[in-house]
């Protein structure tokens, strides 16, 4: 597996890069699994699931803001990436792990909840929703797509993220759903997304059974993503 450290980038230029990446591991040019780690600049995205995007102001009121809105494909409702979240989008073939969809989710639940006890964090899943809590607040969200057993979108972990703009909507469509934060649990562990990456980067490579090789992208990003994403010899 090869962890993808973007640094902070733009909702939309991750967003054709991912798809770029699935196409080539759904094709085989990409022959080995990729985790893109990334910060984004504030945006709000719309889901599939049209009946959970509560979102009672629009494009012209957010961008007053400075915030983005896309729609894009992934499942789940409306949700916020921003500053101090950490994103993560595993470009995954399921056909090399498990070809179950659910297990997938609650794997990517399960290397969440590892990264997070790291930071003495009691985090666990919640009946009936994906993603995950602690305390009976959310702390992460998560929304996927897949073709042909290849992933991506991913999860969004909010560690010092400026909680306030989660009032904008209905998070993920959950009624009454109280957004928290790593720094907001345990303001005294100091974390960033820096330290908190590294942690759910082992929790993924140890529950999918991979080896980690981190590439650290800094310039533009290529347009012939599998040439970036081929730069390190990996194992499984």
């Amino acid at each position: 597996m090869e962890i993808l450290d973007l640094g902070v980038r733009s909702y939309a230029e991750v967003l054709s890069f991912q798809r770029a990446l699935a196409a080539d591991r759904i094709s085989g040019a990409l022959p080995h699994d990729v985790l893109v780690l990334v910060e984004h600049p504030p945006v709000v995205t719309l889901g599939r699931r049209e009946k959970d995007n509560k979102l009672p102001v629009g494009a012209k009121f957010l961008a007053s803001r400075g915030i983005e809105l896309f729609e894009v494909e992934r499942g789940g409702g409306v949700t916020f990436h921003g500053p101090g979240q950490l994103v993560g989008y595993p470009i995954f073939d399921l056909r090399g792990h498990r070809e179950d969809l659910h297990w997938y989710l609650r794997t990517v639940e399960e290397a969440l909840i590892r990264g997070l006890a790291a930071f003495d964090i009691p985090a666990e899943r919640n009946d009936g929703f994906t993603g995950v809590w602690t305390r009976g607040r959310k702390i992460a969200s998560i929304g996927v797509h897949a073709r042909s057993w290849v992933t991506w979108h991913g999860f969004a972990l909010n560690v010092t993220t400026d909680l306030s703009y989660f009032d904008l909507m209905t998070p993920c469509g959950i009624d009454g759903v109280v957004m928290t934060s790593v720094a907001k649990e345990n303001p005294g562990a100091g974390a960033t997304v820096a330290d908190v990456a590294p942690r759910v980067a082992d929790a993924f490579a140890e529950l999918f059974t991979m080896e980690q090789v981190w590439t650290r992208v800094t310039g533009p990003l290529q347009s012939e993503p599998a040439a970036v994403a081929g730069e390190a010899q990996l194992s499984r």
